[in-house]
């Protein structure tokens, strides 16, 4: 399965827009069904893991600690989703790899992986933000390619596709709403300086 498309922020550069998409506690708060996105190691459970519910965002957020925690290229991060799809609420325990980041391009790629009870997934994802044409603010371009197996596989098209859809639509509302916050409350020094840290 392959979803994708364009997401257009009017007042967002993508500076900002990058600072936002590269912070996992930002990405998780938007992301329905996200209990949280975390650096993995081979010591990680996914029973034992207990995430700060209460971990600041930016413009609050210390601009060290974010640019602390962002997303790095090469590493392995485990993310837990439950989402309901038609009488299924399987509850996926996911490893994501960052394959590429490249912050001048405003670039990320990642490759991922999960399972729940009776059902898994592979997917390959990305994002590509653009400053908007003749304008201040950023077009993010997405992609997924996703391959499911197991009992939700068998839902078929027909009731993955208005869930999928519906995740990515809130998804990039709410992370508008964070990057609007984050261009009102954040000036340009400090948007520099967290360029630089990340």
């Amino acid at each position: 399965m392959r979803f994708d498309g364009e997401f257009e922020l009017e007042d967002v550069p993508p500076e900002k827009a990058w600072i936002v998409l590269s912070d996992p506690v930002a990405v998780r708060n938007s992301l329905k069904g996200c209990k949280y996105i975390t650096p993995k190691d081979e010591s990680f459970g996914f029973d034992d893991y207990e995430p700060d519910e209460d971990a600041e965002t930016l413009p609050e957020a210390d601009p060290e600690v974010v640019a602390a925690r962002a997303f790095e290229e090469g590493k392995e991060y485990a993310a837990l989703m439950q989402v309901g799809v038609g009488s299924v609420k399987p509850r996926f325990e996911t490893t994501v790899t960052i394959t590429e980041r490249d912050p001048e391009q405003f670039l990320m790629t990642a490759v991922g992986s999960g399972s729940a009870s009776g059902s898994s997934f592979s997917m390959d994802s990305g994002m590509r933000i653009h400053p908007s044409d003749g304008g201040e603010g950023s077009r993010i371009e997405w992609w997924t390619e996703a391959d499911v197996s197991g009992r939700i596989a068998q839902l078929g098209s027909r009731v993955i596709d208005p869930v999928a859809n519906k995740i990515v639509t809130n998804f990039f509302k709410d992370i508008e709403r964070q990057m609007s916050d984050v261009d009102e409350g954040t000036d340009s020094g400090l948007t520099d300086r967290l360029r630089g840290l990340l």
